[in-house]
C-alpha cells in the first residue's frame, strides 16, 4: 500500500479518465461502448475495491494486480460515459447527480478499510484523490440548480409581483 500507488488510482478515476473522455466527448466510440448507469457504477465500485483490497489483503495470484489496476481505468471510462457524453445511456441532470453523489462514498469505502489495516496515509490519500468526484457531483448539481432557476424566472408570468423571492 503506497501512498503514491493510491493517490494516482484515485486521481486517475476522479481526474484523468473523465478529463480524457470530456475531451473526446463526441467521439463516436462512446455510442458503441456505453453501457446503462446501473452496470456502470456496480462495475467500477466492484473493480476498484478488488484493485484496493486484493493488494491489501494479498490475494490472487502474481500478476492479477496488474490485470486488475488495468481494467480500472476501462471500468471508470464506462463510468463516466453517462454523465459526460451525449451517449444512449446518458444520464439527465437530476440522474447524473444523484449517480455522482451515489459513487462518491462507495469509492471510498475500500480506503476505509485501508485507513482500519493501520495504512493511514495510503488511505487518506486516496480519499483525497477522490475529492474531485464529489466536487463534480456538487458542481453539476449547482450548475443544474441554477439553469432551473433561471428558466423559471423566463418563464414567470409576472416576476416582479408580490412574490419577494422572485425580484
Amino acid at each position: 500500500m503506497s501512498v503514491t500507488g493510491m493517490a494516482w488510482s484515485a486521481l486517475l478515476v476522479s481526474v484523468a479518465v473523465p478529463a480524457a473522455v470530456r475531451a473526446l466527448r463526441h467521439s463516436p466510440l462512446w455510442n458503441r461502448i456505453s453501457v446503462p448507469a446501473p452496470l456502470a457504477l456496480p462495475l467500477l465500485v466492484l473493480t476498484h475495491a478488488w484493485a484496493i483490497l486484493a493488494g491489501l489483503a494479498d490475494l490472487g495470484p502474481p500478476g492479477a494486480a496488474l490485470v486488475t489496476e488495468s481494467l480500472l481505468p476501462v471500468t471508470a471510462v464506462l463510468f463516466w460515459l453517462p454523465v459526460l457524453t451525449r451517449t444512449r445511456h446518458r444520464l439527465d441532470e437530476g440522474a447524473r447527480c444523484l449517480y455522482l453523489f451515489l459513487a462518491a462514498p462507495l469509492l471510498d469505502l475500500p480506503a476505509v478499510a485501508v485507513i482500519a489495516a493501520g495504512h493511514s496515509a495510503a488511505g487518506l490519500a486516496m480519499i483525497v484523490g477522490m475529492l474531485p468526484l464529489g466536487g463534480a457531483a456538487a458542481a453539476l448539481t449547482w450548475s443544474w440548480a441554477d439553469r432551473e432557476e433561471r428558466e423559471a424566472r423566463r418563464l414567470a408570468p409576472n416576476a416582479s409581483g408580490g412574490d419577494p423571492l422572485a425580484r
